[in-house]
């Protein structure tokens, strides 16, 4: 092996250069020669040779072990052995949970971050305030107040509906409630971030009218409920659930979480209002825009009871006040309107390329609920051998039920939509 010490540096740098460039361009393999033959070959010191494998050893370059020869490492092995492969994205993805990132409103968006970054005054980029920026705190208020019939309480800014469900729970935990009731079926997502916080979870059935109150475990004083659409059965919460619940929580002294799930979309009447505008002092409201622009953007918050004010993980502060600007611009209701066009649209004609199936929760979100009279999951392991990707229903419960599956259209392009739904009717009559 032929090796040129030159460049700058210490002898022990030219030398690890060199060996490097020999392993990239293949000329040095398998083992490399013992340090003291090295050193002989170049007329240098021992401690030199030494040096420059350790360096490379640390690099990846080489592997070194005691008692047997140091080695090269195959770069492209090593890179391989590193990072997990990654599985090819489906041909058709009818997950739940994602809007239509494909329309997410790139245009208004930059001009809202634009217009942040252009009037914003320069005290406000520094450290950000706990709860979040003023300003988007006052807009998001004002907004919930107008659109969903929210009371006022204390806005708190956060990263989504996770991190803020998760600070209240830290805080219940920290007072002495240790248990929460969720429904179930429900977000498995929501269930891990509150055991997560510490909590132990109590699920409750859910059926036509929303989660049944009457099964609320003695001893838990609060509750995890998506009232405006419930994931993923698509119910919404009757009026004689909603008394019920409000009950519940005076007589126990108990917190409602409100996760204002999918409010955004309903095709079939105006959206309910939500139950933190009947009971403010005891309900606190969740939100996002992740179903609405973009999970990516991790912006929420949260509606809290005096009591129960805590100060979540803020977004930064240029995106609190382009979100702010996108709201009161009017941009945000003008995305929806056109995104509720848009999803119903799809919507009708999954229904209509699925054919005659049993189906439920069609009046309002991203996703719908289709009923099998087969094995859920084996028709979720052909569908994903077809390139369909679909939810088995029983992912979302906490002990197996009646099969069905759970197909989000939100992320689904238009022009896929008859194929997914072809390719996944012959899943179910493969089964």
């Amino acid at each position: 092996m032929l090796l040129e010490l030159a460049g700058s540096g210490p002898k022990h740098e030219q030398l690890a250069r060199a060996l490097r460039k020999a392993i990239r361009d293949g000329v040095l393999d398998g083992a490399v020669p013992p340090s003291r033959r090295l050193a002989a070959d170049l007329g240098c010191s021992r401690w030199v040779v030494t040096q420059a494998y350790a360096q490379l050893v640390a690099e990846g370059y080489l592997a070194g072990r005691t008692g047997s020869a140091t080695r090269v490492r195959r770069v492209g092995d090593a890179v391989a052995a590193q990072e997990p492969a990654h599985p090819a994205p489906p041909r058709y993805d009818l997950a739940p949970g994602l809007p239509d990132l494909r329309n997410f409103p790139r245009r208004p968006w930059a001009e809202a971050v634009r217009e942040a970054l252009a009037t914003t005054p320069h005290p406000d980029f520094g450290l950000p305030e706990p709860g979040g920026h003023p300003r988007l705190r006052r807009v998001l208020g004002d907004y919930l107040r107008g659109v969903r019939g929210a009371a006022p309480g204390t806005v708190v800014v956060c990263g989504g509906v996770t991190d803020g469900v998760t600070s209240v729970c830290r805080a219940l935990v920290e007072r002495g409630r240790t248990r929460l009731a969720v429904e179930d079926p429900g977000w498995t997502r929501l269930r891990r971030a509150a055991e997560g916080a510490g909590m132990t979870v109590d699920p409750v059935p859910v059926d036509d009218e929303g989660i049944d109150v009457g099964r609320i475990p003695a001893g838990v004083r609060a509750v995890l409920v998506t009232p405006a659409h419930q994931f993923p059965t698509g119910s919404v919460l009757s009026p004689r659930r909603r008394a019920e619940l409000l009950a519940w929580a005076r007589d126990v002294d108990g917190l409602i979480l409100e996760d204002d799930y999918d409010a955004e979309f309903r095709y079939d009447r105006r959206p309910v209002g939500t139950v933190q505008g009947t009971d403010p002092g005891r309900v606190a409201l969740f939100g996002s825009v992740s179903k609405t622009l973009s999970p990516a953007l991790g912006l929420g918050w949260a509606v809290l009871p005096p009591r129960w004010t805590v100060h979540a993980h803020p977004p930064p502060v240029v995106d609190q006040l382009a979100l702010a600007g996108f709201v009161e611009s009017g941009g945000y209701d003008r995305h929806l309107r056109s995104a509720r066009l848009r999803y119903r649209a799809r919507r009708d004609r999954l229904v209509a390329a699925l054919g005659p199936v049993r189906l439920s929760g069609v009046a309002a979100g991203l996703h719908l609920v289709l009923h099998l009279d087969q094995d859920a999951a084996a028709v979720v392991r052909r569908a994903k051998a077809a390139g369909v990707k679909v939810t088995d229903l029983d992912d979302y419960r906490t002990a197996p039920g009646e099969p069905a599956l759970v197909l989000g259209y939100g992320n689904l392009a238009d022009t896929g939509v008859e194929a997914a739904a072809r390719l996944l009717r012959r899943a179910m009559t493969t089964v």
